[in-house]
């Protein structure tokens, strides 16, 4: 399976925008991610005052290479980079080794 990261910084970014990127994902981005084809699970992630991520696990090569190209394009201009006020500072891509599902099992939500 194919990974992807893609991270902004939040070092310089304003007061508050942690608040203002999980109310994104929760009113949007989930609903556009949820269903997705090519895509097996997004998930977001923040360290306050240093970090916002998207994680994407893609089902193969070509639908990664597809969403990397076009994030890539308008990257600048995504809601995240408007809202943090930079493009991001990481847009990698990964290969994952494995996934182990615990007994509490997965639950897909628009905020934690």
């Amino acid at each position: 399976m194919k990974g992807l990261s893609i991270r902004w910084s939040l070092v310089d970014a304003p007061a508050g925008v942690e608040e203002q990127l999980a109310a994104y994902v929760a009113e949007t981005s989930h609903a556009r991610f949820t269903g997705m084809a090519g895509l097996r699970f997004k998930t977001w992630r923040v360290r306050p005052g240093e970090w916002f991520e998207g994680l994407y696990l893609f089902a193969t090569d070509e639908a990664r290479a597809a969403f990397q190209e076009e994030f890539t394009a308008g990257a600048a201009d995504a809601p995240g980079s408007r809202m943090v006020g930079a493009p991001p500072v990481l847009i990698e891509p990964w290969d994952l080794v494995a996934v182990a599902e615990g007994w509490e099992g997965f639950e897909a939500t628009p905020r934690g």
